[in-house]
C-alpha cells in the first residue's frame, strides 16, 4: 500500500475549527483548539443548583477523565448571572421594605412603622404563595413584579394606619378599639373600590398576546395578587396590630381634623387656586396644555419609543458570512482577525473561535437559528466580557465600539458580512430591522431587495445591512460526452467512478481497537488541498477499449468543463415566495420604528425606472403578490403587537375602573372627574424619560397602566371624603380645601411608598422604564391630583 499511497492516522476529520483564544502576558494572542461542552437545566430545576453542581463534578474529574495536558475554563455560566441577578433584586426588595418602614416611621411613628414592618413581609409570603398556585417561578421578571408590588401592597395599609392614627388623635370620648373599628369603617368602602381599580389596571395585561405576553405576564399576575392579599391583610390584621402594638401610644400632636403640617401646606397651595372659578379654570388649562405638550416629546424625538433597552450582559458575539464556497481556513483565519482585535479591548476576558460550526446557541440561537450555521463559509466569535460590576461601559456600548474597530481593521472578501449580535434583553427576532419583500417573481424580488438594501446602507444608523438570498456562488459543471465515450470506447460508469474516487472518500474496512471502544474507519481518498479541479485532475487516465485492445485515455479527453453560477436561496414565510433584508441600529436611534421612517423616506427618493415601487405594510402578509410589497416584521412587528395589546389593555382597564367608580358612587359623571388624572402622569413621565435619556419602553406602558390605578385610587380617596363632608352650611372652597388638608398625608405617603419601590430599580437598564414612569408619574400626577379635582369641582360647581 505504501507504494501507491500515503497512510496517515486522522485524528479529527470533520470541516470544523474551533479555538479559544486568550491574550498572552506579552500581548500576543496564546490560540488553543478547544471543545466547548453546554448543559442545559431541565424545566422545573434550579438554573443556580445545576451549575453549581456541574462545576463540581467537573473538579472532580480532573486528573482522571479530564487529563492534565487539557485545562477547562468556564466560558458562560448563567447559573452565576441568575444568581446575581437574583442577590441584586433580593437586596432592592429588602432595601425599598426598609425605606417604606422608615417612611411610616417618620411620617406617622415608630408603633405605626412596626405594624408596616409585620404586614410587608405576611403580604409578600402570601403573594409568593399565590405565584407558586399560578405556576410562576423565582425569576427575574417575577422578582421584579414583586419590587413593583412592594410601593403599591403597602398602599391600603397605609390608609388604614393613617386613618386610625387621625382618629385617635381626635378630641373625643371613643375608646381606641372604638376609633379604630370607626377609622377601618371611614375608608373602608373607597379602600375597596381603589383596591380593585388597581387591579383592574394591571389584570388585563395578561391578555397581552406574541412572545412579550409569557414574558412580562408575571408583573400583572403578582402584582394583582399582592394587592388583593394587602387589602385583606389592612382591614383584618393591620387594625388589631394597631390596637396591640400602639393601643397606648401616647397620641400624636396633629390635629386630627386639620391634617397637620402637610394639611396646612396643602391649604396655602390650594386657596389661591379654587379662590374664584376664572382662577381655576386657568389652572386647569395649564394643566391640560402641559400633558399635551409633554406628548410632543414623541414628534421632536426627544423621547424614542422601543420595545426594550439594550441589556448590561457579561457576552457579546461576532457572526461571520462569507461568500458561499469560502473555505473553513478562510472562515477561520477572519475569526482570527476578529479576535485578534476584540481582545485588544480591556472589558474581554477571553473569546471562542467557530469556523464551519456553530457556537452552543445562546437566547440568540433559540430564535435566529445560529446553531444550524454550519457551513464552511459561517462562523462566529464568542466573546467574553468580564462582570459588569468590574467595568464602566455596558455591554452595549462596548459594542458599539467593537463595530467600528472590526470594520475598520477586518478587512473580508467582498460579499462578506460581520455583525456585531448582542444577547436581546427580551423576545428575540431574526433581526432588529427586518424587511420581507414579497413580489411575482425571483427576479423582481430580488431587484426590489437589492433598493432596499441601497436604502438600509443610506441610513447612517443602520449597519450590518444584510440579505437572506446571499450571492450566487461560482460552479463547476463538469458534463460527459456522449460521442468523445463512444469514440475513445470509454465506460460512462468509469468515468463515474474516476471523478468519485477523486472527489470523494470511500471506506473499505474497520480497524478494531477492542475494549468496547468504537472501530476506526479505513478510509480512501485525497487529501482536502488535492481535490482541486485543474490539470492534474482533468489527466488522470481513464480505461479504454478503442479497437478491443485495452488502453487508456485522459478524463479530460470525454469531459468538458464549464463554469457557472448557482442559484439563489429559496426563502418562503408561511408559505409565502419571500426575500428579507436585515439590518441592525446603532448611533442616533436605536429603535425599529425610526430606520423604517428612514429607510422609507429613502425609497420615496430614489429614482425606481421600470422597476414598481413596493407598497409598504406594517402587519399582515400580502394576499396578492402581484405587485411588490414590502412588510416590516423583526423586532417591529412585537412592537406592533405589544403595544396594540397594551393599548386595548388600557382601555379595558379603563372601563374597569369607570364601572367600579360607577357602581361605588352612583353616578356616571362622576367617575369622568376622577379619571381626570390619569393623563396627567404624561407630564412626568415624559419629562423623566427625557431627563434619563431613556426610551419609551414596553415595561414604560406597564408603567403608565398602572398608574392609571394607583391614581384613580388616590382621587377615588379624595372625591369620597369631599361627598361625605360637604354641607351646603359650609362653602364649597372651604370642603374642598379641609377635604384636600386631611387626605394629602395619606395620598402623598401612598405615593412616597410607591415612588421608593420605584427607585431601587430605577439602574436596570431593562425595567428603567417602569421605574421612571411610577417614579416621575407619581411625583407630578399626586401633586396635580389633590389640585385638580377641587379645581374641576370649583369650575363646574357653585
Amino acid at each position: 500500500m505504501r507504494d501507491v499511497a500515503d497512510i496517515t492516522y486522522i485524528t479529527d476529520d470533520s470541516d470544523a475549527i474551533a479555538s479559544s483564544v486568550t491574550l498572552a502576558e506579552d500581548g500576543t494572542m496564546d490560540r488553543v483548539p478547544a471543545v466547548t461542552l453546554a448543559i442545559a437545566k431541565r424545566a422545573g430545576a434550579n438554573a443556580v443548583d445545576v451549575a453549581h453542581d456541574t462545576l463540581r463534578r467537573v473538579d472532580e474529574l480532573k486528573g482522571t477523565l479530564i487529563p492534565d495536558t487539557m485545562s477547562v475554563a468556564v466560558t458562560r455560566d448563567y447559573g452565576e448571572t441568575a444568581n446575581e441577578k437574583a442577590n441584586e433584586l433580593l437586596f432592592h426588595l429588602a432595601l425599598a421594605t426598609v425605606s417604606i418602614i422608615v417612611l411610616v416611621w417618620v411620617a406617622i411613628g415608630f408603633r405605626e412603622a412596626l405594624v408596616v414592618a409585620i404586614v410587608i413581609p405576611i403580604t409578600i409570603l402570601l403573594t409568593l404563595f399565590a405565584a407558586n398556585i399560578m405556576g410562576y417561578t423565582l425569576n427575574r421578571v417575577s422578582l421584579f413584579a414583586l419590587i413593583f408590588s412592594i410601593g403599591i401592597l403597602v398602599d391600603d395599609a397605609i390608609v388604614v394606619i393613617e386613618n386610625i392614627a387621625r382618629h385617635w388623635a381626635m378630641p373625643d370620648e371613643r375608646t381606641r378599639t372604638q376609633a379604630a373599628i370607626e377609622a377601618v369603617a371611614e375608608v373602608g368602602n373607597p379602600t375597596i373600590v381603589a383596591t380593585l381599580t388597581v387591579v383592574a389596571a394591571l389584570l388585563p395585561m395578561m391578555f397581552v398576546s406574541g412572545m412579550m405576553g409569557p414574558y412580562m405576564s408575571p408583573i400583572p399576575a403578582v402584582a394583582s395578587a399582592a394587592m388583593i392579599f394587602s387589602f385583606f391583610v389592612a382591614v383584618m390584621i393591620t387594625p388589631w396590630l394597631m390596637v396591640k402594638i400602639a393601643g397606648n401610644a401616647k397620641l400624636h400632636g396633629d390635629d386630627g381634623h386639620g391634617g397637620g403640617p402637610l394639611g396646612r401646606a396643602y391649604a396655602a397651595a390650594a386657596r389661591p387656586i379654587l379662590k374664584t372659578k376664572l382662577r381655576s379654570w386657568t389652572f386647569i388649562g395649564l394643566v391640560l396644555l402641559a400633558t399635551f405638550g409633554s406628548l410632543s416629546l414623541f414628534y421632536t424625538k426627544h423621547v424614542t419609543v422601543k420595545l426594550l433597552p439594550f441589556d448590561n450582559k457579561s457576552e457579546l458575539q461576532v457572526t461571520i458570512d462569507l461568500p458561499e464556497g469560502a473555505s473553513v481556513e478562510e472562515t477561520d483565519a477572519i475569526a482570527q482577525a476578529v479576535a485578534d482585535v476584540v481582545l485588544q479591548a480591556p472589558e474581554v476576558i477571553s473569546v471562542q473561535t467557530h469556523a464551519g460550526t456553530a457556537s452552543p446557541f445562546n437566547f440568540n440561537g433559540l430564535v435566529r437559528h445560529y446553531y444550524m450555521r454550519n457551513r464552511p463559509e459561517m462562523g462566529d466569535v464568542q466573546i467574553n466580557l468580564t462582570p459588569k460590576g468590574d467595568r464602566d461601559r455596558s455591554s452595549h456600548e462596548i459594542a458599539l465600539d467593537l463595530r467600528q474597530q472590526i470594520l475598520a481593521e477586518v478587512a473580508v472578501p467582498e460579499g462578506s458580512s460581520l455583525k456585531i449580535v448582542e444577547p436581546p434583553p427580551g423576545p428575540p427576532v431574526m433581526a432588529t430591522l427586518l424587511a420581507e419583500i414579497y413580489g411575482p417573481d425571483a427576479e423582481t424580488r430580488h431587484a426590489v431587495a437589492e433598493k432596499v438594501k441601497t436604502a438600509f446602507r443610506s441610513v447612517p444608523f443602520i449597519v450590518d445591512v444584510d440579505d437572506s438570498y446571499g450571492q450566487q456562488a461560482r460552479r463547476l459543471r463538469v458534463t460527459i460526452s456522449g460521442d468523445d465515450l463512444e469514440y475513445y470506447g470509454v465506460a460512462e460508469q468509469d468515468v463515474f467512478d474516476a471523478l468519485a474516487a477523486l472527489n470523494g472518500t470511500t471506506t473499505v474496512g474497520y480497524s478494531h481497537r477492542g475494549g468496547g471502544r468504537p472501530p476506526m474507519p479505513i478510509e480512501i481518498g485525497r487529501t482536502k488541498d488535492q481535490k482541486v479541479l485543474d490539470e492534474t485532475f482533468l489527466s488522470t487516465p481513464v480505461a479504454s477499449t478503442t479497437g478491443g485492445t485495452a488502453s487508456v485515455v485522459e478524463l479530460g479527453d470525454v469531459v468538458s468543463v464549464t463554469e457557472e453560477l448557482t442559484s439563489y436561496a429559496i426563502f418562503r414565510h408561511n408559505g409565502h415566495y419571500a426575500d428579507m433584508v436585515t439590518g441592525e441600529l446603532a448611533g442616533d436611534y436605536e429603535a425599529p420604528l425610526y430606520g423604517m421612517l428612514a429607510v422609507q423616506d429613502a425609497i420615496d427618493a430614489m429614482d425606481w425606472g421600470d422597476l414598481p415601487k413596493p407598497a409598504i405594510k406594517l402587519h399582515g402578509q400580502p394576499e396578492d403578490a402581484t405587485e411588490p410589497v414590502l412588510l416590516w416584521d423583526g423586532e417591529w412587528e412585537v412592537t406592533w403587537v405589544t403595544f396594540r395589546d397594551m393599548g386595548a389593555a388600557f382601555m379595558v382597564a379603563l372601563l374597569g375602573i369607570y364601572i367600579l367608580v360607577v357602581a361605588q358612587f352612583g353616578s356616571f359623571k362622576l367617575p369622568l372627574v376622577i379619571l381626570t388624572p390619569v393623563p396627567l402622569t404624561f407630564i412626568g413621565i415624559m419629562l423623566g424619560h427625557w431627563m434619563f435619556n431613556a426610551p419609551f419602553t414596553a415595561t414604560s406602558m406597564i408603567g403608565f397602566i398602572a398608574l392609571a390605578g394607583i391614581i384613580v385610587r388616590n382621587s377615588i380617596l379624595l372625591v369620597d371624603f369631599i361627598r361625605h363632608t360637604k354641607s351646603d352650611d359650609v362653602p364649597m372652597i372651604d370642603t374642598l380645601i379641609a377635604a384636600g388638608s386631611i387626605r394629602f398625608k395619606p395620598i402623598l405617603l401612598t405615593a412616597l411608598a410607591a415612588i421608593i419601590g420605584a427607585t431601587v430599580i430605577l439602574a436596570d437598564p431593562i425595567f428603567q422604564g417602569l421605574a421612571i414612569s411610577l417614579l416621575f408619574g407619581l411625583i407630578s400626577s399626586t401633586l396635580l391630583t389633590v389640585l385638580i379635582i377641587p379645581a374641576i369641582y370649583r369650575a363646574l360647581r357653585s
